[in-house]
């Protein structure tokens, strides 16, 4: 009995090694990247095309197209990469040193195991049903799953065309793959839900492309983004089949059914004990259990985390820009890095998106509004494939607008440090701030160095707050003056000192934040084959809320050339 409990434990303590690392560390073991353990759910359980070329037309009854990369490189180089992202996958950062990584990593040779393929989805472009969109530039490569059975797909941007390029060439430009791939990093950073990017890299070729749409086309170098998510469905994978009609009906609940088993699988098994439920509030007093069906439960969970990521835009100041339905991700992610902005000067009618200039339909303000206009379409698609009535579809809609005014209060509570929401404080807060266009990111900042000192004296109020308070007169002197005091009568009354407050405040109020400019910057350099800005903002916008000390020059007010065309505002195509 003695020996077999020996093998016994040497087996426990051989397996105890293998999954914390060979020297019984936490450390898990790094894959070299043959040894990513893929996975090809999305291939494998759902339609496909019959056909594989990149000849441009409408894929009927399909949700895929396997498609290799077509992309041309020339002496391809690795720009950047994401060592966070490359923990989630378990990948070994000695692989980003390998000769042929930038090879692997622009699609012009094969991963081992891969089986790539381009999304078919349709949208709401603009308010506008546009049919048949798809992946015109973007080819996923497959799922890899961690060892702790996390799925995470990767897709390459800019690998060239598929049957949904239209008129485009599927490709992308280092400009606007910097911008993507900081900016997702930087996202995840400060807290909002996002896709991820795993590396950059640069092809070697030259794209040409009209930035301005105006004529005047010129060749910019190409790049490559490989993009990291749980999984790139949108509210326009399910639109699609369901405005074709009839006959593809049935594949919005296959790819329901797809993603509620793998990416909300705990809505597959909910019992009555955890009923939730709702009185539609109408004259017959029905009450409606969303237990007794998945489609509604799912409904309501894609409303909330929609309205949880835009209220949390809301809180930095990021503009998305291009709030079609084809960019919304059913899992609550921000995804489709195009023409965005962090608002510099506070300006609710601020859109990034040159495109969208006539109507700002995208602009800050606009965007908690249009996300319940996207829900709407979504819950709608879910109506016509018969898989939600009408009270279910109007119920998700209404949570979305409780859960973001629920996070948006509690956000605006935080960045002002109060112990409850006063909507008329915050209200008055804004309206000054549009008034003197005061920095969105610097204000919240500065904010945390007020004292809850009701002796103060007028002249020194403000002095905490000068460095954003530039250029302003007396009237509105005593404007702001009036809103301190009151603000510091609101905290004299919360019992919390002004140390723990300030330390609360500046955990959620970053100090810095990826301005266009800044990215600029970095491109600038990048395109002269300099890539080491592009690293430093990495690393800058990874500790968003730190102060780090010898990097202030990143927080700083944009200079003059930051509002000149294509640096502060940039078109769809971006």
């Amino acid at each position: 009995m003695e020996s077999a409990a020996v093998t016994v434990d040497s087996v426990a303590d051989k397996l105890k090694k293998q999954s914390l690392g060979n020297d019984g560390s936490n450390s898990k073991r790094m894959l070299k990247l043959e040894e990513l353990n893929w996975d090809h759910s999305f291939v494998r359980e759902l339609p496909a095309d019959p056909r594989t070329d990149t000849i441009p037309r409408e894929v009927l009854h399909a949700c895929y197209t396997k498609m290799l990369p077509s992309v041309e490189v020339e002496n391809p180089q690795l720009v950047v990469w994401s060592e966070s992202v490359a923990e989630l996958l378990e990948l070994d950062p000695k692989e980003f040193e390998r000769p042929d990584f930038p090879l692997l990593f622009s699609g012009a040779s094969p991963l081992v195991r891969a089986v790539p393929y381009a999304q078919n989805y349709g949208g709401h472009q603009f308010g506008m049903w546009a049919g048949q969109l798809g992946d015109g530039r973007a080819i996923t490569l497959g799922e890899v799953l961690n060892s702790k059975s996390e799925r995470w797909e990767l897709q390459l941007k800019g690998a060239g065309k598929t049957p949904y390029s239209r008129f485009a060439d599927g490709l992308a430009v280092l400009r606007s793959s910097i911008r993507e791939f900081l900016c997702s990093e930087a996202m995840h950073s400060l807290g909002i839900p996002t896709t991820r990017a795993l590396c950059l890299v640069m092809t070697g070729k030259d794209v040409s492309r009209d930035m301005f749409y105006d004529g005047n086309p010129k060749d910019e170098p190409g790049a490559i983004v490989c993009r990291v998510a749980e999984s790139f469905l949108r509210f326009g994978s399910y639109q699609l089949h369901a405005f074709r009609g009839k006959e593809d009906l049935e594949i919005v609940r296959t790819l329901a059914d797809y993603t509620i088993r793998l990416h909300f699988p705990h809505l597959e098994n909910m019992s009555k004990s955890e009923s939730i439920s709702f009185s539609t509030g109408e004259e017959d007093d029905s009450v409606v259990d969303l237990t007794s069906n998945k489609y509604a439960a799912w409904a309501v969970e894609v409303a909330e985390r929609t309205a949880s990521t835009i209220a949390r835009w809301q809180g930095v100041g990021f503009t998305h820009g291009v709030m079609n339905t084809d960019n919304m991700s059913v899992l609550g992610l921000t995804i489709d890095y195009g023409p965005f902005g962090f608002l510099d000067a506070f300006d609710p009618s601020f859109t990034p998106n040159t495109t969208d200039l006539p109507g700002r339909r995208y602009c800050f303000a606009n965007q908690p509004d249009i996300g319940l206009w996207n829900v709407a379409q979504f819950a709608t698609t879910l109506s016509t494939a018969q898989l939600l009535n009408d009270k279910e579809a109007n119920y998700a809609m209404e949570r979305y607008g409780i859960k973001f005014m629920d996070d948006y209060q509690v956000i605006m509570t935080k960045k002002l440090g109060l112990v409850k929401y006063n909507k008329h404080m915050i209200g008055e807060l804004l309206k000054n701030m549009a008034v003197d266009k005061v920095d969105y990111t610097n204000f919240f900042r500065l904010l945390s160095n007020i004292k809850a000192d009701p002796t103060i004296s007028d002249k020194q109020l403000l002095i905490p707050l000068k460095a954003a308070l530039l250029d302003i007169g007396q009237e509105r002197k005593e404007a702001w003056t009036s809103w301190v005091k009151s603000y510091i009568q609101e905290l004299s009354t919360s019992g919390v000192s002004d140390d723990e407050r300030k330390a609360s405040m500046n955990s959620v109020n970053p100090k810095y934040i990826l301005r266009n400019y800044l990215c600029q910057s970095a491109i600038d350099a990048a395109e002269q084959e300099d890539f080491g800005e592009v690293r430093r903002l990495l690393k800058v916008m990874q500790r968003p809320f730190d102060e780090q000390p010898g990097m202030e020059k990143y927080a700083r007010l944009p200079p003059a050339w930051a509002y000149r065309p294509g640096v502060g505002m940039l078109s769809c195509s971006s």
